[in-house]
């Protein structure tokens, strides 16, 4: 994919220009482009498990990298008090689980495909020939809650940012996905759940929540042979919670600075400890995380929440991993320009650094909407915003 600039959300709802550019490497990192200069973005499933798909294992939290702190934060935004409800089809259909692998209904996703493959695209007009749609969201909310990692188990976690489905808590399942679609992503078929370590500054100790964060469904490679939808209930999760190096200028999986226009990456300057930019006007805090585009295509989650995922080629994906699928793409802006106090997250509130980074994605989509954008989209390698082809994509 070659490097270009596009536009980030505006307060008007249309979108101003961004950084472009997400080219992965052989090895599966993905380094995004702006402004020229490349800013390598964390890679999400990079640690073997060690296990073998389908294989009963213990499940073990902390594979993921997600620990639970010693006194878990009190939890801030909309808690979900609802009546018990009956299973969707999603629930009532889904193989049980077993060992941390939970397996994706062979019916339904078969009955996904079928109708997929009868999909035509609509005609693309002028739009751009970048291989992509997305969903623009918001904050919704700040919970030490993770529905992938600890299920059923409200402040297990550190304290997490979410954006998408407002009715996400610690006991969420696909099927809740489906019936609260409340959300603050559009387009509004989008009933997704994605959420981030919540950041906060060093000095005052306060959250810093997104000002904007967009979810591209995009190829990465040059070409989108093969491609397939998402399978609803998908988890999937990029970065290492646990990882704990110093990010300081240039470095690998450091937050940058962007604005509309050319950006001074690294910053004018750095924070005390050297691990945060400090960004000249009128540039703010940016992060783009990167997921896998191969799925094992039986799977809808693995114990350590990576292995049933996978980064593939431009000749295609791993024989284990055989479908591939839209990667997910976080572009994650913050509306701050940086102090020599620096940030933290809550992932790592000690060692203020951005390291830890990580992202979760829980999919949960309208099929016919997701089969319909990747047959445009993706497939006709066609640039797509929140409501379907961009003709101001270039």
């Amino acid at each position: 994919m070659s490097s270009s600039v596009s536009r980030e959300p505006s307060r008007s709802g249309r979108h101003a220009r961004r950084p472009r550019g997400l080219v992965a490497a052989a090895a599966g990192v993905a380094v995004a482009v702006v402004a020229g200069v490349a800013v390598w973005a964390s890679r999400g499933g990079e640690e073997p498990a060690g296990v073998t798909a389908g294989e009963p294992v213990a499940v073990d939290a902390s594979a993921s990298g997600e620990v639970p702190p010693a006194s878990a934060p009190a939890s801030a935004g909309p808690s979900r008090s609802v009546p018990a409800s009956p299973k969707s089809t999603i629930a009532a259909t889904q193989p049980v689980a077993t060992g941390g692998w939970i397996p994706i209904d062979s019916a339904a996703w078969n009955a996904q495909v079928a109708k997929f493959k009868a999909t035509k695209a609509d005609p693309p007009g002028n739009a751009g020939n970048l291989a992509e749609f997305r969903a623009d969201c918001t904050y919704s909310h700040r919970k030490a809650d993770d529905p992938i990692v600890f299920p059923g188990l409200p402040g297990a976690s550190h304290m997490h940012s979410f954006v998408g489905n407002k009715a996400v808590d610690a006991g969420t399942t696909a099927d809740d996905l489906m019936k609260f679609t409340a959300s603050t992503c559009k387009p509004a078929v989008d009933h997704s759940a994605y959420w981030v370590p919540t950041l906060y500054d060093a000095a005052t100790k306060k959250p810093v929540e997104p000002t904007g964060f967009r979810v591209y469904y995009r190829s990465i490679r040059n070409n989108s042979t093969g491609i397939m939808p998402m399978p609803d209930g998908l988890r999937e999760i990029a970065g290492d919670a646990k990882k704990k190096v110093p990010t300081p200028r240039g470095a690998q999986g450091q937050f940058y600075c962007a604005f509309y226009g050319p950006g001074n990456l690294d910053g004018d300057s750095r924070s005390d400890n050297g691990n945060w930019p400090i960004c000249g006007k009128p540039a703010h805090l940016h992060f783009t995380l990167q997921f896998p585009d191969c799925w094992d295509g039986k799977h809808l989650d693995s114990p350590n929440h990576k292995e049933h995922v996978a980064f593939g080629t431009d000749q295609g994906c791993p024989a284990d991993h055989p479908v591939r699928i839209p990667a997910l793409t976080f572009e994650i802006t913050y509306g701050v320009t940086g102090s020599k106090a620096g940030y933290y997250l809550s992932s790592d509130p000690d060692g203020r650094s951005a390291s830890s980074m990580h992202g979760d994605a829980f999919l949960m989509w309208d099929a016919a909407a997701m089969n319909q954008r990747v047959r445009n989209c993706i497939a006709q390698r066609r640039t797509c915003d929140n409501d379907g082809y961009d003709p101001f994509s270039f």
